[in-house]
Formats: structure tokens, sequence, C-alpha cells
């Protein structure tokens, strides 16, 4: 390709590439986001102090919540419709692991309860599972070793 060829490409892909406001996207992930933890904050509040949980009861309710109202959103093809607008601060929490899960599954439903949804359901979330516990696994061995050490 001459250097001509090449600055007609660059221009091309500059020219057709999407143009984004990054403070606008910036804003609206805070938005989602914020309004994620918000929510959650009310379940935990909601839990200790109407129903008497403790922090740890209260946390895992929250938890359990918002990845079930996250799945459900995702049926009903609403999360995606969130995440469109608030972009990482609607896949960052909890909420959009779920929502990778539950829209791996539907994806693949057609495809049969095993074959589909059993052997597909965590291709989205499989390599975060997997790097997560692996590197949970691998900082736990250096803290054993330090601790065996004698430096912590």
């Amino acid at each position: 390709m001459t250097k001509q060829e090449q600055q007609k490409y660059a221009d091309y892909v500059k020219e057709i590439t999407p143009k984004s406001d990054l403070v606008m996207r910036m804003v609206k992930a805070f938005l989602v986001g914020g309004i994620i933890c918000v929510l959650g904050q009310f379940i935990i509040n909601t839990a200790v102090n109407t129903y008497g949980l403790s922090q740890d009861e209260a946390g895992s309710w929250c938890a359990m919540l918002l990845v079930f109202i996250s799945a459900l959103l995702t049926g009903f093809n609403l999360y995606p419709q969130i995440v469109k607008f608030g972009g990482a601060g609607a896949l960052v929490p909890i909420t959009g692991f779920a929502n990778s899960v539950a829209s791996a599954a539907i994806e693949y439903k057609k495809e049969g309860q095993v074959y589909g949804i059993g052997c597909k359901i965590f291709t989205i979330a499989g390599p975060v599972i997997l790097y997560g516990i692996f590197c949970s696994w691998v900082l736990g061995l250096i803290y054993w070793l330090m601790k065996m050490l004698g430096v912590m």
C-alpha cells in the first residue's frame, strides 16, 4: 500500500467511525451506575431497618435481588436498552454479570436444555469466573507464602 492509499484509508476510517461524546458517556454511566447503587443501598437499608437482618444477611439479599431484577429485565429485553444508554455504568456492577449470563441462556435456549443453555450459558461470564477464581487462588497462595516467611 502506498502512503497515499494509506492516508486515503485513514481518512475513510475517520469519516465512518461514529463520533461519541466522552463526557456525556461518562455522565450517563455515572447516572446509571449510581441508580443501581442507590437501589442496592435501599435494599440493604430496608432489610436491616424493616426486617431486622444483619449487614451480612442484608448484603446477601441485596446481591440476590439485584441479580434477579437484572435477569428479569434481561428476559423482558429491557436491560440491553439500559446498557445501551448507560454503558459501563450498567455493565460493571453485579447486574451486568447477571445480564451476561441470562442473555447467553436466552440466546442459546433454541439449541436445547443441555447443548444450548447448559453448554453456552457461561460463554460470556465463564472467563470472568475462571480468571476470578484463578487470581484469587494465586493471591491466596502469595498471602500464605508471605505469612509462612514472616513478611506479614
